[in-house]
C-alpha cells in the first residue's frame, strides 16, 4: 500500500512467476522433458552390450522410478527445512544438483551411471520441486491461492510441452549427449540469476501481506493478523491419526501411478511395433499431452476458488478414469483423444492434490504434512514405472498389457476420491481457503 491508500503491484505476482520458470526448467528436465531422450539411450546402451535388449525396458522402469523416489525421499527435508533456510538457498541447492545430474546422464555409458544421473535429478526436485515452491506459494496466497497454485503448477506441463521440442531437434543434430548438455544450460543461465535476485520467502519480509490485502492488523478490527494463519491446522502427528490422511495418501499414490507411467513411458509404447510413432511423432504428443495439462491445471485452480476442492476433485478423477478407457482400444488416431482428455485431467488432479492437503489439514504443518504425503505418492508413482518396464519385457517390449494396469488404477483411486467426498466434513472457519 502507499501512504495515500492506493493499491500498488502485490510482489506475489512475480514469486508466482519465477515458482513457474522454476518447474518447467526443475521438472522439465528430470521428469516431463527427458523422456524423448530414453529411446536414444537405450539405443546406446544395447550396442555396447552395456544392456541385453531383453532387459532395457526394466532399466527405463527402475530409472524413471528413482527420480521419483529420491524426490520423495528428499520431500520431506524440503519441508521441514523450508521453515529453517531461505526458499531461495534450498532453490539454488536444487539447480546445482539437477545441472550436476544432467553432465553425468550426458556421459553415461552403463546402466549404473543412468541410475545415478536419475536419483540426482529426484534429488533436485526435493529443493527445486512442487514441494518447495508450493509452500512458497501457500506463503503469498490465502484467498486466490488455488488460482496461484493453478499457475505454478502449469510450470511442470509447461517443462513437458518446451523441453521435448527444444531437445528433438538438438538430438538429431548433435547426439543425444551434445543435446543433454545444451538443454542443462538452461539452469545455469536462467533459472539460477532469476532466484538469486527475485526470490523472497514470505510477504512480510518485503512488508506486504497475503494476497496483497491493504488492510493493516489493529486491535479494533483485526486482532488476529493473517499472518496467524499460518499456525492454523493439524500438526503431522496429529494428521497421522485421522482416517482421512490414509484414505487421501492411498488415493494420492494411485493417481501418481497413473500420472508418471504414462508421463515416462507413453513415449517408448507410442515408438513400440503396435504403434509405429516416430520419435518426432511421440514427441509431439508427449508435448500435446502437456500442454493440456497446463488448460487443466488453469481450469481446476479457477475452480476450486469457486466450489469445494474435494468436489471439484470428484469431476477431475471421474473423467481422468473415462480417458484410460481408451487404452482398451489404443491405436495411432485414439492416442490423440487420450492425450487430450487424460492430459486436462492429470493437471486437474495435480493441482487438487496439492490445495486438498491444505483444505484437509490447514497450514501449521503443512510442509510436514505434504511431504510425508509425496513419500507416499512417489512409492506409488515408483512402483507404476517399474512394474510396467518388467510387464514390457516379458511381452517382448510391448507396453499394450502394462497399461492396462492404468485403468484398474484409475478406477480405484476414483472410488477413493468418493469415499473422501463422503467422510470429510468442511469446518465452518476453514483455515485453508
Amino acid at each position: 500500500m502507499t501512504e495515500n491508500g492506493q493499491n500498488k503491484f502485490f510482489y506475489g505476482w512475480v514469486i508466482v512467476a519465477i515458482a513457474t520458470l522454476a518447474l518447467l526448467i526443475g521438472n522439465g528436465l528430470s521428469i516431463g522433458g527427458i523422456p524423448v531422450f530414453y529411446k536414444f539411450v537405450q539405443t546406446d546402451l544395447v550396442k555396447s552390450g552395456a544392456v541385453a535388449q531383453d532387459k532395457i525396458q526394466s532399466v527405463y522402469g527402475l530409472a524413471p522410478a528413482l527420480t521419483f523416489l529420491f524426490a520423495g525421499i528428499f520431500a520431506p527435508v524440503g519441508g521441514f527445512l523450508i521453515n529453517r533456510l531461505k526458499a531461495r538457498t534450498m532453490m539454488l541447492i536444487g539447480c546445482v544438483i539437477l545441472g550436476v545430474g544432467l553432465i553425468i546422464y550426458s556421459q553415461a555409458t552403463s546402466a549404473p551411471m543412468v541410475y545415478v544421473s536419475h536419483s540426482l535429478m529426484g534429488m533436485s526436485l526435493g529443493f527445486v520441486g512442487v514441494l518447495v515452491n508450493t509452500v512458497l506459494i501457500s506463503n503469498w496466497f490465502l484467498k486466490k491461492r488455488g488460482s496461484a497454485l493453478g499457475i505454478v503448477l502449469t510450470g511442470t506441463s509447461f517443462g513437458g510441452v518446451t523441453i521435448p521440442l527444444i531437445s528433438t531437434p538438438l538430438i538429431q543434430n548433435f547426439g543425444w549427449r551434445t543435446a543433454m548438455i545444451l538443454v542443462s544450460l538452461i539452469i545455469w543461465v536462467i533459472l539460477l540469476p532469476a532466484i538469486i535476485f527475485f526470490v523472497k520467502n514470505r510477504p512480510s519480509d518485503i512488508g506486504e501481506l497475503p494476497d496483497g490485502e491493504n488492510t493493516k492488523p489493529s486491535l479494533e478490527n483485526d486482532a488476529k493478523p493473517k499472518e496467524n494463519l499460518y499456525e492454523s491446522g493439524m500438526t503431522l502427528w496429529e494428521a497421522l491419526r485421522t482416517p482421512i490422511f490414509w484414505v487421501f495418501s492411498l488415493c494420492a499414490a494411485l493417481i501418481f501411478y497413473a500420472i508418471f507411467v504414462v508421463s515416462q513411458q507413453l513415449n517408448l509404447y507410442l515408438q513400440g511395433d503396435r504403434i509405429g510413432f516416430t520419435p518426432e511423432q511421440a514427441s509431439f504428443v508427449q508435448s500435446m499431452l502437456f500442454a493440456f495439462s497446463i488448460g487443466g491445471k488453469f481450469l481446476f485452480g479457477w475452480l476450486s476458488d469457486r466450489f469445494p476442492p474435494n468436489r471439484v476433485m470428484l469431476l477431475s478423477a471421474s473423467t481422468m478414469f473415462l480417458a484410460t478407457l481408451t487404452f482398451l482400444f489404443f491405436n495411432s488416431s485414439t492416442v490423440y483423444f487420450f492425450a487430450i482428455f487424460f492430459g486436462l485431467n492429470y493437471g486437474g488432479t495435480f493441482v487438487l492434490l496439492q490445495l486438498l492437503v491444505a483444505e484437509y489439514f490447514g497450514l501449521k504443518e503443512y510442509g510436514k504434512i505434504l511431504g510425508v504425503i509425496t513419500i507416499i505418492e512417489t512409492i506409488g508413482g515408483a512402483a507404476g514405472t517399474i512394474i510396467t518396464g518388467r510387464i514390457a519385457d516379458a511381452n517382448g517390449g510391448d507396453f499394450t498389457q502394462a497399461f492396462y494396469g492404468i485403468i484398474i488404477v484409475s478406477a480405484i483411486a476414483l472410488a477413493l476420491v468418493v469415499l473422501l467426498n463422503l467422510i470429510y466434513k468442511r469446518q465452518e472457519n476453514p483455515v485453508a481457503v
